[in-house]
């Protein structure tokens, strides 16, 4: 099929090229783990990308990685794709989130204002095997409910229940039309379906309420009120370093705080450029009044991150974008895919194909720093309608359920620019895969686990500096 479009071949064609797929890896294949021969030391992984990074910063990321083996596994997603390219794959390709562990699914808000239930990053997005996704998400869970003491019972109870979800809606997706697809959202009333399920409905469906009632507060006012504050000049960004630090705290030299300043002021105007006509004119309604560092995530501690508070009529008009630095998908070496010429561009384009609810003000640039060198960055929205789950306070049920909403919200994405005939013509009607993919999230729990204690053994030994933070 290398060359056609998916939609150009009839639907008995695109799957009996989902289940030849199984010849080059089979269904069962996808439990096994073991570390390839040669494999790099993952210190050593983590190192690599710390050298491209604000030197100041790499020890928070660090410190919030050695917090828990949760918080390294959300870090560990270069060490993770050396060990998923390693693997016989089935080359039924997707758009890849590429980091889609339980976290990187949430509330999010439409441009039509609707609550819907989406992913949320896309730093690593890349085309690939649509398994990849499937398997970090399911070792997450593994990963999460050992930290919770489930049973080994409970955990593949989790793991199944997401990738059951995941393979069903993504059989219902093939019967679907493709505008169907492009269309299909997980709204309240799909949430509502999911979690009127199971024998903890009632509670599930209580804290979906709350998580929803908290989302709507995450508005860009709420944002504005706890990062802003009223000086002598105006309203200006808070201070909160290192993990928020204003331009005018970063260079004490004057010229080159005006540099960097003119710098950021052409990354906004060069963002712009990004946008649609009707958006460009949306955001010329605003200026741009201060610039702030800020520390986010887990595996992002270093890149640079700029939040930019633009104001609009007045000060109770505020607009809070976050500038975010885009670096090569840690995918990238392991996978073929269209190469673009701005990782900025990348991470967009992958989160507008995935993504459901698209932020209206989601653009691209690149800027020339101090030091002469071009770095690519995304443009989004700080904070609009954010509903953040907490997998440390679910039990072994909630935890299936919301596996179940985040294996069925994967599916739908990878169906927008994947072959959901095919996939769903690999996976088959019965739980081959499900099986496998709870054995490969235990086997892949072990290693993260060994990953860690090699991380902590590295900081306790002087070999990296960690800073709690």
């Amino acid at each position: 099929m290398p060359g056609a479009s998916p939609a150009a071949l009839p639907p008995a064609e695109r799957a009996a090229y989902g289940r030849h797929a199984r010849t080059r890896a089979s269904r069962s294949c996808h439990g096994w783990f073991e570390p390839a021969a040669g494999r790099p030391d993952p210190v050593d992984v983590l190192e690599r990308q710390s050298a491209a990074r604000l030197p100041e910063l790499v020890p928070i990321r660090y410190g919030r990685m050695l917090e828990s083996s949760f918080r390294f596994y959300r870090g560990a997603a270069a060490i993770m794709a050396t060990d998923l390219g390693s693997l016989p794959h089935t080359g039924l390709t997707v758009q890849l989130c590429g980091d889609a562990h339980l976290l990187n699914f949430r509330l999010l808000a439409s441009p039509e204002r609707r609550l819907v239930f989406d992913i949320n990053d896309f730093d690593e997005t890349h085309p690939g095997p649509f398994e990849w996704d499937v398997k970090r998400l399911a070792a997450s869970i593994v990963i999460a409910g050992r930290a919770n003491g489930f049973t080994p019972k409970e955990q593949n109870t989790a793991v199944r229940a997401c990738v059951k979800a995941y393979r069903r809606r993504m059989r219902d997706l093939a019967g679907m039309r493709a505008l169907d697809v492009w269309y299909a959202l997980d709204d309240a009333d799909h949430i509502r379906a999911i979690l009127s399920t199971g024998t903890h409905r009632e509670e599930a469906v209580r804290r979906a309420g709350q998580a929803a009632a908290r989302a709507r507060t995450r508005t860009h006012l709420q944002a504005f009120d706890k990062l802003t504050r009223v000086t002598a000049e105006g309203r200006r960004i808070t201070p909160d370093p290192p993990l928020i630090t204003p331009l005018r705290d970063l260079l004490t030299d004057a010229d080159a705080g005006l540099r960097q300043e003119r710098q950021l002021q052409s990354l906004v105007e060069a963002y712009a450029r990004s946008l649609s006509s009707e958006r460009r004119h949306l955001l010329r309604r605003y200026r741009l009044v201060d610039m702030a560092r800020k520390v986010v995530g887990v595996g992002s501690v270093g890149t640079r991150c700029w939040i930019l508070l633009l104001l609009g009529r007045d000060e109770g008009d505020p607009l809070l974008l976050q500038a975010k630095e885009a670096q090569p998908s840690v995918l990238a070496p392991y996978t073929d895919g269209e190469q673009y010429d701005n990782q900025g561009r990348r991470v967009v384009a992958g989160q507008r194909l995935m993504q459901t609810a698209g932020d209206i003000f989601l653009g691209w640039t690149r800027v020339v720093g101090l030091d002469g060198h071009g770095r690519d960055f995304y443009v989004r929205q700080l904070w609009d309608w954010k509903g953040i789950a907490r997998p440390d306070s679910m039990g072994p049920d909630l935890m299936a359920l919301f596996g179940r909403l985040c294996g069925a919200s994967l599916a739908r994405a990878h169906a927008r620019s994947g072959d959901p005939v095919a996939i769903a013509a690999y996976l088959g009607g019965s739980d081959h895969f499900d099986r496998a993919l709870a054995e490969f999230a235990q086997s892949y729990a072990d290693q993260n686990e060994r990953d860690f204690a090699a991380l902590t053994a590295a900081g306790q030994s002087g070999r990296i500096t960690a800073q709690p933070m």
